[in-house]
């Protein structure tokens, strides 16, 4: 099957031509946003890291950050740096250069401050921004696809109907030769042994297995105890009971292939199926990193609703909830609730929200992307120093 996207240097697809600029910490991060604001095409992260971190911590935020720019929505991209920060600018750039996309990167403190910076990035923006326009979208094979789903602000129709819709796609993707990952570790718990028995050998079962014991036990040296804390107060409102409850209803998101691997913060995956990325179960947070893992497209589900975009990929809401689609019909994109009524199966909605997903592969704006929601946060492992 093909859809249309953008195909990069290396070889990689991606279903949106974006120019990236990433301020490679706090610090940098108005002169990036108002680099982006001058530039049609152009868009910023905002970076609220980069600074006074250590070991591992600063490790994952510049990861993090030369996996945004290696996303293949992205066409080409500037970072910014002040001068002093920890995350290493020129680092982050050369390692994005790598994919053969036009990159460059711009020092504010060299420059001379911050006018002079935002001026000369704003002239490099602006000539990538006339290269970028003249690429045009290729017809390419759908297994070129990356899809990654996410579910927030769950509820009772949430494990019902929207996500095992987004597991239906899932699936569908995989068997036409894609790649599809889901995250939220802790939205894994009491669930995990479920998921473990889909693993393709016991190695990765273990990793699995190991990766929710771990965010457990992080949690209980803070004195929390994860099965306490979760649901959220949203979820208990929308009738989810206990973690255990959530977590089976969430995996429904996952479709019912094998599991090929589990995927560190922003690692991309090693081949193709289904893979779990180890994230915090901040929808934002979570987004961030399976996009810094090369995800071109997101899924996410609701029960009681978000308004959630990303800078990079477009996000399909859907909710199968009547209320919140009436609601928040300004941000959802996709409605499944025939499901709960009894009008559809979950193969028939699947095969609905299948075809919308190719339509925004081909270029359709999500309810996201076209009120520029542009919402982003970095998983952050310890705190800052």
């Amino acid at each position: 099957m093909k859809i249309l996207g953008y195909v990069r240097p290396d070889g990689k697809v991606g279903i949106r031509n974006h120019i990236l600029v990433i301020p490679s910490s706090v610090c940098a991060s108005e002169v990036a946003m108002r680099i982006a604001s001058h530039v049609e095409g152009a868009v910023a992260i905002p970076n609220q890291h980069g600074c006074c971190q250590i070991g591992a911590d600063l490790e994952l935020t510049t990861k993090t950050l030369i996996g945004l720019g290696k996303n293949p929505n992205v066409a080409a991209a500037l970072v910014v740096g002040l001068g002093c920060e920890g995350v290493p600018t020129e680092k982050v750039a050369e390692e994005i250069a790598k994919t053969g996309k036009r990159v460059e990167y711009i020092i504010i403190q060299d420059c001379g401050g911050t006018l002079k910076a935002e001026e000369a990035g704003t002239r490099i923006v602006r000539d990538m921004a006339q290269e970028v326009v003249q690429l045009k979208r290729e017809e390419v094979d759908i297994s070129n696809l990356i899809y990654a789903v996410e579910c927030g602000g769950s509820d009772t129709t949430s494990g019902l109907a929207s996500n095992p819709v987004a597991g239906y796609v899932s699936d569908k993707i995989v068997d036409l030769g894609g790649t599809s990952m889901f995250s939220e570790t802790t939205e894994i718990i009491g669930a995990e042994h479920l998921l473990a028995k889909r693993a393709v050998n016991e190695e990765v079962a273990r990793k699995l297995l190991d990766m929710v014991r771990r965010c457990e036990e992080k949690a209980k040296t803070m004195g929390v105890d994860m099965r306490g804390g979760q649901p959220t107060p949203g979820n208990i409102e929308g009738g989810i009971s206990t973690i255990e409850e959530k977590s089976l209803g969430c995996i429904y998101k996952g479709g019912t292939k094998p599991v090929q691997g589990v995927l560190e913060y922003g690692e991309e995956p090693k081949g193709k199926g289904l893979y779990i990325m180890d994230t915090p179960g901040q929808d934002i947070e979570s987004i961030t990193g399976m996009t810094a893992g090369g995800a071109q497209i997101v899924v996410f589900t609701t029960g009681r609703g978000t308004p959630t975009g990303s800078p990079i990929a477009p996000v399909i809401k859907i909710t199968a909830n009547p209320e919140t689609y009436k609601k928040m019909m300004d941000n959802i994109d996709f409605y499944a609730g025939t499901i709960v009524e009894g009008d559809e199966t979950i193969k028939d909605v699947g095969e609905r929200l299948f075809k919308e997903l190719i339509e925004v592969c081909n270029g359709k704006l999500t309810k996201a992307e076209a009120l520029k929601h542009r919402e982003f946060g970095m998983y952050k492992l310890i705190s800052t120093f």
